[in-house]
């Protein structure tokens, strides 16, 4: 069946719920460009202002799906789980989530980004990684998954090429928060990527994409009821990002504190989240009762990790790419520090070159910030609160820049409450 491009976006313009045929006409028909960039804009746009009920979500996603290819482990040995992060500024837990997972016989298939502004992207960080590659093929992918039980790689251009065209779209034409769009962006890749249980990590707060608590409960609804009814079994958990996870946001540095944890040690809030989500995803899988925390202490998490990274064609045991500048960020004054923020501080990483503006970009794997004190913390004057890293030390002004009012000494005593580093869970 075929339609008008007009008469689609005047339906949905006028408050109007779409049928299933037109979401499927339109879908395919932007894809393959009969229709056209700025009809595509009107619909966005009248989505983004009027909303779409779950089964229109779901038809979109759907269709989404159907544009490309979708990815079967069925003939694995083991059951698959999966996570997906919104994305954060430290936010390095797939690194040592997938390998943990996969210490319990979960296979862990995690198609993962780059970086793009103040968020970093999984693939820069491991890219940091001597010889460490991010393209795999569905066999290599398959083999791996079923030899070491997790991969993290980039997402091949068969799945939902809808989404990636558009993806661009919305980008440029102020429809990237339309939570309907959200919704099935993210959803559409992880069903066509075939994982039985999917655990998604939603952040909240100053340096997520949500910055609003109600928003993003609603987007982690629209998401879970988006897997369940694809037959996915999905639950999601609200996460802090008004503070940075961990102690640093860039690359190399991250994947340095990574390997910290995976060693049993590590920033508490990392690990944290990095046992509760695995925990979310084991019991998604059907393994409820495993110690996750005992893996990471007795080593059986390290070694797997160690084989994933040798698998891609990486040196877990290279030393890891160091910036040649550094500089300190020093509390003006005595007190406590009141506020760290977590959007500053990875718009800085971003500025010192361990993120981009275009996709394109090249990235520094050395770059970033180091974190030296959190919220709560009592600091001196000239007591240093951050490391700026970075290759081209013109940068650092810029760096310095983004990080003003980000960081606040209070005066001593004091009492800073931070929110509980998982909000809610929904699921």
């Amino acid at each position: 069946m075929s339609f008008d491009a007009v008469e689609v976006i005047v339906a949905k313009r006028d408050g109007h719920r779409l049928s299933d045929a037109q979401i499927d006409w339109v879908i395919d028909a932007y894809t393959h460009g009969a229709v056209a960039e700025e009809q595509m804009s009107a619909l966005t746009m009248a989505i983004l202002l009027n909303g779409m009920d779950r089964a229109e979500i779901a038809r979109w996603t759907g269709a989404m799906i159907a544009s490309g290819e979708r990815m079967s482990f069925s003939h694995l040995s083991r059951p698959t789980a999966d996570k997906h992060s919104t994305g954060g500024v430290g936010d390095k837990i797939t690194l040592p989530l997938a390998p943990l997972v996969a210490v319990f016989g979960v296979a862990v298939p995690q198609l993962s980004g780059r970086g793009l502004g103040h968020t970093g992207g999984t693939l820069d960080k491991l890219e940091s990684i001597p010889g460490w590659r991010a393209a795999l093929s569905n066999d290599e992918m398959m083999v791996q998954l079923e030899d070491v039980g997790a991969v993290i790689c980039q997402a091949g251009s068969g799945l939902a090429p809808a989404d990636r065209k558009l993806y661009a779209l919305r980008d440029v034409t102020g429809t990237v928060e339309a939570i309907p769009l959200i919704a099935s962006s993210i959803m559409s890749k992880k069903i066509a990527e075939g994982t039985g249980a999917l655990v998604l990590d939603v952040k909240v707060g100053s340096g997520a994409f949500m910055k609003d608590l109600d928003r993003a409960t609603e987007l982690a609804r629209t998401m879970v009821e988006l897997g369940t009814d694809a037959g996915v079994n999905t639950v999601a958990l609200l996460t802090d990002m008004d503070v940075p996870l961990g102690l640093t946001a860039g690359n190399a540095l991250e994947v340095r504190e990574s390997v910290e944890v995976l060693a049993g040690g590590g920033p508490a809030d990392v690990v944290e989240l990095t046992v509760a989500l695995a925990r979310e995803m084991l019991t998604a899988a059907g393994r409820p009762d495993e110690d996750v925390a005992a893996a990471l202490r007795d080593g059986r998490a390290m070694d797997a990790w160690n084989r994933m990274i040798a698998a891609q064609g990486g040196d877990p045991h290279a030393e890891l790419p160091v910036a040649r500048e550094t500089e300190q960020v020093l509390a003006e004054s005595d007190g406590v520090l009141t506020t760290l923020d977590a959007y500053a501080v990875g718009i800085a990483a971003w500025r010192l070159g361990a993120g981009r503006a275009r996709k394109e970009d090249p990235v520094q794997a050395g770059a970033g910030v180091e974190i030296h004190a959190r919220p709560g913390d009592v600091v001196r004057a000239g007591q240093p609160l951050l490391t700026l890293h970075t290759d081209t030390p013109e940068r650092f002004g810029r760096a310095r820049e983004a990080l003003a009012g980000g960081l606040v000494v209070g005066p001593a005593g004091t009492v800073v409450e931070n929110r509980p580093l998982v909000i809610d869970r929904i699921g």
